[in-house]
């Protein structure tokens, strides 16, 4: 029977699955929610499921072919050990699971399999460098303790100044009234949301921010200046560790460019491939699990 590889990239906002035949043709891909596993380990698999599905069904697959397939999960929150093993001994319909985290899944990719490092920061943040064996991880401790960089932590700091704003304690830019209309005004709608409020929901505000920016909205500009900031430490981070290239990736980190100092700009390069390829390369390949399942 042909066998299938599946690569998963999976973070707090997003899955995304990409599916190739044991030729490495590509079949099918699909996009579909959450697969945070620190969201719920449940709710990660069962996005996971439902992702599969669509992008089998892209490629005239249906569920009888899910016992051939074979996938490689980039999942964000795989770092948490407890998360690990509780995701991976859930019951599932695949022929095996190889779990590890969204940045080795990424950094895999961007440097083929090669020594390298990345930052990413998109919904969250963490910086990672591979060297042979040896991994060095910086960062990425989780929303919203940790993520500097990140679009929730560029969100949430939104937030804290917009409200600012409605007690007159800074200035009222365009970005400000457009957020607090939002919320229709009402400081109490933005504390009752942010009681329930997840990382990608803080996230959404990002785009706003970057087009506010372009027309010189003083809030934007210096809410992408301190994630430019914040993402520099991350790379400096991993060059101390010995990393000489770094990729950028992640929906923050692809257009924060411009922001960054030009001394930092001399170690970045462009990945040579995304992370569900990263995934896709350690696909049915147990060694490259995180953790080791005896360990449990």
């Amino acid at each position: 029977m042909i066998q299938y590889y599946v690569g998963i990239d999976g973070g707090g906002t997003s899955c995304r699955a990409r599916i190739r035949d044991h030729q490495g043709r590509l079949l099918g891909e699909a996009k579909g929610g959450s697969a945070n596993i620190l969201l719920g380990v449940e709710l990660a698999l069962q996005s996971i499921i439902e992702t599969v599905s669509i992008a089998a069904k892209s490629a005239s697959l249906d569920h009888s072919q899910f016992a051939f397939m074979h996938l490689g999960l980039a999942l964000a929150g795989a770092e948490h050990k407890s998360a690990w093993f509780e995701f991976i001994s859930q019951p599932h319909p695949f022929a095996s699971l190889v779990l590890n985290t969204d940045a080795y899944g990424a950094c895999l990719g961007a440097h083929n399999g090669d020594s390298g490092a990345i930052v990413i920061a998109g919904t969250g943040s963490c910086g990672l460098y591979l060297s042979g064996t040896k991994q060095y991880v910086v960062g990425g401790h989780e929303f919203p303790i940790s993520d500097q960089g990140s679009g929730a932590i560029m969100g949430l700091k939104l937030l804290q100044q917009v409200l600012l704003a409605a007690d007159d304690m800074r200035a009222k830019t365009p970005l400000c009234q457009q957020i607090f209309q939002h919320f229709n005004h009402d400081i109490s709608e933005v504390v009752t949301w942010s009681k329930n409020a997840l990382p990608r929901d803080y996230a959404q505000f990002c785009p706003l921010i970057f087009d506010h920016a372009h027309q010189n909205d003083p809030l934007a500009i210096w809410l992408l200046k301190e994630s430019a900031r914040d993402i520099e430490m991350l790379i400096q981070a991993l060059v101390k560790k010995g990393a000489e290239r770094v990729c950028l990736m992640g929906g923050i980190a692809e257009r924060i460019g411009d922001w960054l100092t030009p001394s930092t700009h001399k170690w970045l390069v462009t990945p040579e491939y995304d992370a569900l390829e990263g995934a896709l390369m350690f696909a049915g390949k147990p060694e490259h699990n995180l953790f080791k399942r005896e360990e449990a």
